[in-house]
């Protein structure tokens, strides 16, 4: 009960300082007319009800289809290469494969501090330098998504592997398994099913990043956003919004229907 009593107040001290951090941090903007533009809330207001009137053509909704494909394409080229990135230094990382303590902690180190590195910067830079690299290209976007993502993955797949149970590992060991048999037969089976769950979420992520690299000028649904903005088409606007909006729900459904059958 005491110790109760202590993690609680603990929790009431971390909010209070918390609260008085957000109190602090309005008080530290300058709030001179620069800040808020003065039509902004009447630009805001026409972007809102051009929701409910999105454009419709058949121009537009062609355009709307192309840009779509692009952005799905580029998600799912650069999340495939993601996941072998990410699968590959994942396991290293892990430091299962090493057979002395000593270069166990040197792999470990070096492919978690690697996987620190790829997810530290955000996609939207990786894609300014790979634009600046190879020009407005689709290699542009794949590798802008597949480098930080295949961070994420392999530092969460890392610690999928590290958390397995040592039984059964202990007991392939004790029947004569390799290393490799013990990732195949032991690790893997046993994170497969968290292993999938959680990169059909990041694919659902990493469409929209698809669509936000567009910005740059790469093509996709975030470029039509950017062009229809420029020209005050808020009703282009809308439609390219709920098309990007139909892609992540349909992927959700899909991620959905895939952990069931994986859970049977």
């Amino acid at each position: 009960m005491s110790m109760f009593s202590f993690d609680l107040h603990k929790r009431k001290i971390l909010t209070v300082f918390l609260l008085l951090l957000f109190v602090w941090s309005l008080l530290g903007v300058k709030w001179q007319d620069g800040v808020i533009h003065a039509s902004g809330v009447g630009t805001a207001s026409e972007i809102f009800m051009a929701m409910f009137t999105p454009e419709l053509s058949a121009n537009i909704l062609a355009l709307a289809f192309e840009s779509s494909w692009i952005t799905l394409a580029y998600a799912t080229a650069g999340m495939s290469l993601a996941l072998v990135l990410g699968l590959v230094f994942g396991i290293l990382a892990s430091g299962v494969l090493a057979t002395r303590k000593s270069s166990r902690t040197f792999l470990k180190g070096s492919f978690r501090g690697l996987l620190g590195f790829m997810r530290a910067i955000h996609e939207l830079v990786w894609a300014w330098l790979f634009v600046a690299s190879f020009g407005l290209s689709p290699y542009a976007a794949i590798f802008a998504l597949a480098i930080p993502y295949g961070g994420i993955l392999g530092r969460i797949f890392a610690d999928m592997i590290n958390d397995v149970p040592k039984e059964p590992i202990q007991a392939l060991q004790a029947a004569g398994a390799s290393k490799l048999q013990c990732l195949f037969y032991g690790y893997l089976p046993s994170v497969k099913n968290s292993m999938i769950s959680y990169t059909m979420y990041r694919y659902e992520c990493a469409i929209r990043s698809s669509a936000i690299m567009s910005f740059v000028g790469l093509g996709g649904l975030g470029y039509q956003i950017q062009l229809s903005l420029d020209d005050l088409n808020y009703d282009e606007v809308w439609t390219f919004m709920y098309f990007l909006t139909i892609i992540v729900v349909l992927i959700d459904g899909w991620s959905s229907l895939l952990r069931k059958r994986m859970a049977k």
